[in-house]
């Protein structure tokens, strides 16, 4: 159903999966691709990153403000690491003394 007159939820991730496929593919060996958008925009598109089908994205549940979400590939497609954390594992330390 169609709030206040946006996108479908499948619409959101038509438009947002393929983009970050596009350069995913492009990184080098090991790299990182950091996707930043509006939570919901996340949470559909790692839905269907994930093969979820679309009923299911809601059980992903959204994200908090400045928070993230990890996916990595594995042997049969893409495995969520790591949904809505805030907080690094250890302190990040800038060069500007």
């Amino acid at each position: 159903m169609r709030r206040g007159g946006g996108e479908l939820e499948t619409e959101v991730a038509d438009r947002a999966a393929p983009v970050i496929l596009e350069h995913a593919d492009k990184l080098p060996q090991d790299g990182t691709l950091v996707v930043v958008s509006h939570g919901g925009t996340i949470r559909t598109a790692i839905g269907r990153l994930l093969g979820l089908e679309p009923h299911h994205w809601e059980g992903l549940g959204g994200l908090s403000n400045c928070s993230w979400s990890v996916l990595g590939e594995g042997a049969r497609g893409w495995r969520l690491l790591e949904h809505n954390a805030g907080s690094l594992p250890e302190p990040v330390l800038g060069d500007d003394t």
